[in-house]
């Protein structure tokens, strides 16, 4: 199986592992330049970059999935703001043709999450 993960920043290692791990994603390998975690078949690497300003932050993965509905509602329940200034923070889905269905996630790190729906 052929495959790509996405390599974020991450100001402190614990602080990131707790974010992603209230979002189902457990660890896989941590060392004190690498960590990567994973939900299934979804996995995220992750380096260190404690000067990294979340509100200035352009890094940013896409994350295809299968049942956007079901994610979405499990990662909404998490109570992250919904506005267009908070970090974390995570929007409502998208739905406009031909783009695929999505939302969006800012993470503590001000990484962007395209979520998209595969088609």
């Amino acid at each position: 199986m052929d495959r790509v993960t996405a390599n974020l920043p991450a100001r402190d290692f614990d602080a990131t592992e707790a974010f992603y791990g209230r979002m189902g994603f457990v660890r896989r390998y941590r060392d004190e330049g690498w960590m990567i975690l994973a939900r299934d078949t979804l996995e995220i690497e992750f380096f260190p970059h404690p000067e990294v300003d979340p509100y200035g932050s352009w890094f940013s993965a896409c994350i295809r999935v299968d049942a956007l509905d079901r994610l979405y509602a499990e990662w909404r329940a998490l109570d992250l703001p919904d506005d267009h200034s908070s970090i974390p923070r995570i929007t409502g889905i998208m739905d406009r043709p031909p783009v695929p269905r999505m939302f969006a996630l800012i993470d503590a790190d001000g990484s962007l999450l395209r979520v998209l729906e595969n088609g």
